[in-house]
């Protein structure tokens, strides 16, 4: 038996992630949510060129696709390679036959030319008819003229913005900076410890956040829309929303499947062409109190803007096997310059 759904919206994902998987150890074990940004994560983003973006791009869309997630919302960073990085990732996910928005992580940490330079890739991006929003890392990297100048941007653009906020303590102050700025428009990523209201939506990421032991976000507590995503872990957002779910069970005993849910239906407010893509289950129903318990549902079929772009579970309009060989030759090269 089989069922079908819209296609799944992962709200939240740094693509270039899917080269960090067998990435050499740190100098030293990272002991804060910093020395996590700064030992793994800022050291793989600032070794990336353009080539390793096109294929992680193409190897993080087949992966999504592979589990019945038709669009993305992805948040990029690579500040040896900024300039046209946003339309190579879009090619690379129009190529697998997957939706992304995309957005540029702007940020000063490299520095007032960085940051000028990733405001400019936004402008740029937006400017010519790409689909997303302005991106932003988190107000502890940004200065206030930065913060005011992607804010500003966003308004010229008549955009929203995408932004990390409060995933771990050293982001202090971030909701007294950004209550003035924040619009409904804006994607408010992580908000773990986030203690006042703001505008947008906020984006869960139960799997990252325990892996970078941050702690739990409890989005129930806020009235905001509330979507799923995965923070750069993949692409299964079925196994986004069982994660999401086990961990806000372990804080409420009462919980159940339908609030978790209920974040992962908030994807097609923010991507709705995803809605009208179709996904045949191996499983039937697809419903939340199957789905928490049923490990191993896979898409059978998948079709995009009405094309069939996934057939008996395999890419029709590439080859998955090549697509893992170019990303395996630029992981090895990315790990090479770590």
């Amino acid at each position: 038996m089989s069922a079908v759904t819209p296609g799944l919206v992962c709200s939240h994902h740094h693509l270039y992630s899917a080269l960090a998987r067998g990435m050499p150890s740190p100098p030293k074990t990272p002991t804060t949510f910093v020395e996590i940004l700064e030992q793994v994560w800022w050291r793989l983003d600032l070794a990336l060129d353009m080539e390793m973006v096109r294929w992680s791009a193409m190897l993080g869309a087949l992966e999504a696709l592979e589990h019945g997630t038709t669009a993305i919302i992805d948040h990029h960073s690579a500040p040896n390679a900024i300039e046209g990085s946003l339309s190579v990732i879009a090619e690379a996910c129009e190529e697998v036959g997957v939706r992304v928005a995309c957005a540029y992580e702007v940020t000063d940490r490299n520095g007032p030319d960085g940051a000028a330079r990733g405001l400019e890739e936004n402008r740029r991006f937006l400017s010519e008819g790409g689909k997303g929003w302005v991106g932003a890392h988190a107000c502890f990297t940004l200065s206030p003229e930065t913060l005011d100048g992607v804010a500003g941007l966003a308004e010229d653009l008549d955009a929203g913005v995408h932004i990390h906020v409060h995933e771990g303590p050293e982001d202090i102050g971030a909701g007294d900076r950004l209550a003035d700025l924040a619009k409904d428009s804006w994607l408010i990523a992580h908000a773990v410890f986030l203690e006042r209201d703001l505008s947008g939506t906020i984006l869960h990421n139960a799997e990252s956040n325990m892996n970078n032991s941050v702690g739990y976000a409890n989005p129930s507590r806020f009235s905001n829309p509330v979507a799923l995503g995965t923070d750069g872990i993949g692409g299964d957002m079925l196994g986004s929303f069982r994660a999401a779910y086990l961990r806000h069970r372990e804080s409420d005993v009462t919980a159940t499947p339908d609030s978790a849910w209920s974040w992962l239906e908030t994807g097609w407010d923010l991507f709705p062409e995803a809605r009208g893509d179709v996904v045949t289950w191996s499983h039937d129903p697809m419903e939340p109190w199957h789905l928490a318990f049923t490990p191993g549902v896979r898409p059978l079929d998948v079709v995009v803007g009405g094309e069939t772009v996934l057939k008996d579970g395999v890419a029709t309009r590439v080859d998955g096997a090549e697509i893992r060989a170019k990303a395996t030759e630029q992981a090895s090269r990315l790990h090479g310059k770590l």
